[in-house]
């Protein structure tokens, strides 16, 4: 049985103080959360206070981003290592903003995915499509695409300890949504590409949607059978309604 999963994603928000006010909140209002885990996915420079915050909770953290090289010459660049030592469990790669304005291609989020898996973080590997490949119908190609990438890279077992989140592009901070049938669609689609290569992990695999998922619409959306939970945007950002999106996974 496959628990439900509910992270935030904070993309380039927070203060110090805003941030403490939102986490000590969100802590409160799961703490009796027992069917579902929370995370949230922050900003570089706050790792070491969500740490400070989080410790001991049973909401775990993570970064948004990180580089597929251990060290070097590459300014800018976060290692998985320096995320290691501030306890961060998860990273997301591949997600759409990373893949369309800083050029991220397939082969480079399968890359980071593979430095990820080898350095024990759990990779949260976004897939999905822009409004035109929908209306042009190839939505069921570019996940694949994007999927196959990672699996030719690292193998179809790695996936067995990771996350995959559909984000149909045209819904991420637009206010639309697809339809939970849409979603579930899509999330059927990527669990029978996995069970193609390999049923067992396939069958473990946890798969969230991201896509403007709010407190009205989370509990149909993750009563479908491949909806294992959401990755939230911008509802992350307001306590009371990620606290309420995890309730409905919970």
């Amino acid at each position: 049985m496959r628990r439900k999963l509910v992270v935030g994603n904070w993309k380039m928000f927070g203060r110090l103080a805003r941030n403490q006010a939102l986490l000590e909140t969100v802590r409160a209002e799961t703490r009796n959360f027992t069917n579902v885990d929370c995370a949230v996915c922050v900003p570089f420079p706050y790792l070491s206070q969500v740490q400070s915050l989080l410790n001991g909770s049973r909401i775990a953290w993570g970064a948004q981003n990180m580089s597929q090289h251990e060290e070097g010459a590459y300014t800018g660049e976060v290692a998985p290592g320096m995320l290691q030592e501030f306890g961060c469990k998860y990273v997301i790669l591949g997600h759409s903003e990373r893949r369309a304005i800083y050029l991220e291609s397939d082969e480079a989020v399968a890359e980071k995915f593979e430095s990820a898996i080898k350095s024990g973080l759990t990779p949260i590997l976004c897939v999905g499509e822009t409004l035109a490949e929908r209306d042009g119908g190839i939505t069921e190609q570019v996940v694949a695409r994007q999927l196959d990438a990672v699996i030719a890279k690292s193998g179809v077992q790695a996936l067995a300890k990771a996350v995959v989140a559909y984000e149909p592009v045209w819904a991420i901070g637009t206010g639309k949504t697809a339809t939970p049938d849409q979603a579930q669609a899509v999330h059927a689609f990527i669990r029978q590409r996995v069970a193609a290569a390999d049923g067992k992990v396939a069958a473990g695999l946890c798969i969230l949607y991201g896509g403007s998922v709010k407190p009205n619409n989370a509990a149909e959306l993750f009563a479908k059978v491949d909806i294992d939970g959401g990755l939230i945007g911008g509802a992350s950002l307001v306590a009371e309604d990620f606290a309420a999106i995890c309730s409905a996974g919970n």
